[in-house]
């Protein structure tokens, strides 16, 4: 082989490798990506279907119930309101009228099956994603009010 041929062989390879580290990554990622979502975009109908996402908003004040480990809760942006289940022990910090950011799925009967449960850390931190969507959820209700 001569030399010419063997250095575009090992480029050729070089870029064969490359291409399927880059979609192994990618593939990887996608995996770990979770949307996050509030709950007026689930009412509407906005969420992913099948997949996993975020949900952010207040807690419920008055909603919560705990059946052993099963904790069931809602989850408000102050507009519209979304159920969620969990099971598993809550971060000490989760209380009603405080932010919080469940992760999970969207069940048959519109009940978010979270499978983890993040707490904000103080009284004066929200997670600003969960901030956000209140603020935008009030926006739209004052709009839509006469």
């Amino acid at each position: 082989m001569k030399a010419r041929h063997r250095r575009l062989a090992l480029i050729a390879s070089g870029l064969v490798a490359l291409a399927i580290a880059t979609g192994l990554t990618l593939r990887a990622l996608n995996g770990a990506i979770a949307l996050f979502v509030t709950p007026s975009q689930i009412v509407a109908g906005d969420a992913p279907h099948d997949a996993i996402f975020r949900l952010g908003g207040l807690v419920q004040k008055g909603s919560l119930r705990r059946n052993g480990m099963t904790v069931r809760f809602v989850v408000t942006d102050t507009v519209k309101q979304v159920p969620v289940i969990y099971t598993g022990i809550l971060p000490d910090l989760f209380a009603e009228g405080r932010g919080v950011v469940v992760q999970g799925r969207v069940g048959p009967h519109g009940v978010f099956d979270a499978t983890q449960v993040l707490a904000k850390h103080d009284a004066n931190y929200m997670p600003p994603e969960a901030k956000n969507a209140i603020d935008q959820a009030r926006q739209a209700s004052r709009t839509l009010q006469p």
